[in-house]
């Protein structure tokens, strides 16, 4: 049995607005929560006429919990009053999201929470001559576009959001890694990760790739080896409760999750 994270200090990295419910869980598990949001989420001002459209397609396809949250603010309603679209999800946080907001999932993957697992389902096999939008942040990954095209649907983006680099003051994580009190780093996109170490001066960058990282996929993963750290390990799940579970593990010098 593990025992907590015995006051482990560990970096998290999620927008401010989203970062909430991982530093509760740490907290309660005897751990630290040092807030550095590496990503700042700001809305993209979309034509009426675009979003018309988009409702009348086959599929919505959202690719993140932000994706859903912009587009619920940006279509003022009209989603939930929608019968014609159907909605998709790339994972289960995202699907729970549009589920509160009173929306019937029509396809999200069962295991891998991922553009690769939603291309995976029966659903999205057969889409030829469908009218397909992917809502998400501006740019981002072509694989679900590209895929989509080549089984014949009609894809556009419907993009909801940007992501910024944030303008924050970073003296509290360079004085922690300088005094060698940051036990882990939880990191949830590549972006997040190229900003974290685009925010630090050279020598606390240093720093940062020596301590444990934690992220949420083997693509991040690979980029993370690129940049040059030392120690990674990927959790099972990009779930709060399974970065938590695998923080603690790791911690406590247990086998989880998989590392390099």
């Amino acid at each position: 049995m593990t025992s907590g994270l015995r006051g482990a200090t560990v970096l998290v990295t999620r927008p401010a607005a989203q970062a909430d419910a991982l530093c509760r869980l740490i907290t309660q598990a005897d751990g630290r929560a040092l807030r550095f949001p590496t990503i700042e989420i700001q809305p993209v001002g979309i034509d009426a006429g675009l979003i018309e459209k988009a409702l009348a397609g086959d599929w919505l396809i959202f690719t993140s919990c932000n994706a859903v949250d912009f587009a619920l603010k940006a279509f003022g309603g009209k989603m939930v009053e929608s019968r014609a679209v159907k909605f998709a999800a790339v994972g289960h946080a995202t699907a729970a999201a549009l589920q509160k907001a009173g929306l019937q999932v029509a396809c999200v993957p069962e295991t891998e929470f991922s553009s690769e697992g939603l291309l995976a389902q029966q659903a999205m096999q057969r889409v030829a001559g469908q009218h397909i939008f992917i809502v998400r942040g501006v740019g981002g990954r072509e694989k679900l576009e590209q895929t989509l095209r080549g089984r014949g649907a009609e894809v556009a983006y419907l993009e909801v959001y940007r992501r910024c680099r944030p303008d924050i003051n970073s003296e509290e994580l360079i004085r922690s890694l300088r005094n060698q009190q940051l036990s882990a780093i939880t990191i949830t996109s590549g972006e997040a990760l190229q900003n974290l170490l685009a925010m630090l001066d050279p020598a606390a960058a240093n720093l940062l790739r020596k301590q444990p990282l934690l992220v949420v996929s083997d693509r991040i993963r690979q980029l993370a080896l690129e940049l040059g750290f030392e120690q990674i390990t990927v959790s099972l799940q990009p779930t709060d409760a399974a970065i938590l579970e695998t923080l603690t593990t790791l911690l406590n010098g247990e086998n989880s999750g998989r590392s390099n």
